[in-house]
């Protein structure tokens, strides 16, 4: 983690706000499946989010994660190596991020390089991981490696095609989001002026 002293007020309330959205069980079974993915050589962190960002925090574990999705020597990330240089972690970081995004993780859901590798956010690393691991089972192929009931299943798209008559019989019949007019009559009404007849 970077030198930083405590935080006080309000950035401290703010931190303990992110803070507790990290899922100590999500990060299990994330493990399970990175180690599943990347094979035993990569090891595995002791339980807690602080062991679980130190596992993360150089870019290699990310790095042969991403190349996994993909056929051997097809990976996105070229060179993975450990480093002890600060630069160097944050830049392996910021090729997995770019490989994600490739992949088809959204933008909004991909987390900033200093989320992880200050350990400030590590719920929204653990969001990507979930969302990268989605996506891995949606597309199907024969890389992922791991259990698919692990991850949230993604929507598929569910296309409609209608004929050209079904689309103008449509146009003709009013939606009853418009209101309808059935029932609806001037019986017993007067005409606009007129006294109120009581009997």
């Amino acid at each position: 983690m970077a030198n930083r002293g405590p935080a006080y007020g309000l950035s401290r309330e703010v931190q303990q706000k992110i803070d507790r959205q990290y899922d100590p069980e999500l990060e299990q079974i994330l493990i399970q499946w990175i180690v599943a993915q990347c094979g035993p050589e990569v090891g595995q962190p002791q339980p807690g989010k602080d062991e679980f960002q130190k596992w993360l925090k150089d870019g290699t574990v990310l790095c042969k994660l991403i190349n996994s999705l993909y056929a051997k020597g097809q990976g996105p990330v070229a060179k993975i190596q450990a480093s002890t240089m600060a630069f160097k972690q944050m830049e392996q970081i910021s090729q997995f991020l770019q490989a994600a995004e490739r992949y088809g993780i959204l933008a909004t859901d991909i987390f900033q390089t200093v989320d992880l590798w200050e350990g400030k956010n590590m719920a929204c690393v653990q969001r990507t991981l979930m969302n990268l691991g989605g996506l891995a089972v949606a597309k199907g192929t024969e890389y992922f490696a791991g259990d698919p009931n692990w991850f949230p299943k993604k929507s598929q798209e569910n296309r409609r095609a209608f004929s050209d008559d079904k689309l103008k019989e449509g146009q003709s019949v009013i939606g009853l989001q418009m209101g309808t007019n059935r029932g609806a009559s001037q019986a017993g009404m007067t005409g606009y002026g007129m006294p109120r007849q009581i009997l």
